[in-house]
């Protein structure tokens, strides 16, 4: 994302990637203004009796009332009444923005809170560390990209072994398929790091015979006890793969995560749930917030986002480091499970 110009109250940016979109998810609220170019429906001729209409270029201020972004549609909605436009654009009528990549915005804001002002400049920065995950046996592999919001499988493989006397021959030519696609994408995305991992021996196998040498130095070897989408969240949570993996969002968050399970069970200075969180919160308590964007979008289309809202936003002016965290990995998923709220504190709360 590039900051275009940021003044006081008001951000203009350029959206880039499909990662952008997920920070502008978790930045944009209910309440906040938002304009730039965008289409809308005209009647032909102007008129509202007009049975014809047309979709030009307009340009629109909106007061925002509803952020929706799936993922997999690449396009963050944002939704709410139209402030400003042509004449014949009805001041209060609603508008939606579909926001893609190479959407110019300006948002502007009440107040901008530091935990939004801080995912704007991670989200403007460029990446200096592109990683991938490939979970493999003789039968199978996947092969994975990380991201700021979490992973994309780029590849599916089979492998075509059915016989014990040709496994050797039988891996060894499915090894050759699985090198040859990570030639490709450590080219096509500027990769600098691979995870490579299997159960058992597969991994040392396939690394004794590999001929690229600079493939070679940029594999971490793991273990994982099954192939499959979810082991890929297993390899994460490897040790042996946590320094190569220190800059990536997920690892991170799926750290934090871990620290918040591992102080419930050792009932540790740590809660969860939005009752328990906003009374840690108002006593200032809490440490390090930890909210899923899955939750905030779900409470955003229930109407009931205040509540979370305001444990934001009282946790940063508190001096709380506030973390969004992906649903779409593991560790999102394991806080979903616990209402999509916790917090690490300074101290227990009775």
């Amino acid at each position: 994302m590039k900051i275009l110009s940021f003044h006081k109250s008001t951000a203009k940016l350029q959206v880039e990637t499909l990662d952008d979109l997920w920070y502008l998810s978790s930045i944009i609220d209910s309440g906040d203004a938002i304009e730039g170019k965008t289409y809308r429906k005209v009647k032909v001729g102007g008129s509202e009796e007009a049975k014809d209409s047309v979709k030009k270029p307009v340009y629109l201020s909106i007061a925002v009332e509803r952020v929706e972004f799936h993922k997999y549609s690449d396009i963050l909605r944002v939704s709410g009444k139209v402030l400003e436009g042509k004449e014949d654009i009805p001041k209060g009528s609603y508008h939606t923005f579909n926001v893609e990549a190479d959407t110019v915005i300006t948002i502007i804001k009440p107040e901008w809170l530091k935990y939004q002002r801080m995912k704007l400049e991670e989200a403007s920065k460029e990446k200096k560390l592109e990683t991938l995950i490939c979970v493999f046996d003789r039968e199978e592999a996947y092969i994975a990209i990380m991201k700021k919001y979490g992973f994309d499988i780029l590849a599916e493989l089979k492998g075509e072994v059915e016989k014990k006397a040709e496994v050797k021959q039988g891996s060894r030519n499915f090894y050759d398929e699985i090198i040859k696609n990570l030639q490709e994408y450590v080219k096509r995305h500027n990769i600098r790091h691979i995870i490579l991992a299997s159960p058992a021996f597969w991994k040392e196998e396939l690394f004794k015979s590999l001929k690229d040498a600079e493939l070679k130095k940029m594999i971490v070897q793991a273990t994982c006890s099954s192939v499959d989408k979810s082991s890929i969240n297993e390899v994460l949570k490897r040790p042996e793969v946590q320094s190569v993996l220190s800059e990536e969002r997920a690892a991170s968050e799926m750290r934090l995560v871990e620290e918040l399970f591992a102080g419930i069970s050792k009932d540790s200075a740590v809660c969860y749930g939005i009752k328990e969180t906003g009374d840690a919160v108002a006593a200032g308590a809490v440490k390090t917030l930890l909210v899923t964007d899955g939750i905030i979008q779900k409470t955003r289309q229930e109407g009931s986002f205040d509540k979370i809202n305001s444990i934001m936003r009282l946790s940063d002016r508190a001096g709380a480091q506030v973390h969004i965290i992906s649903s779409d990995h593991d560790g999102g998923r394991k806080l979903d499970g616990l209402g999509g709220l916790g917090a690490l504190l300074r101290y227990k709360v009775k």
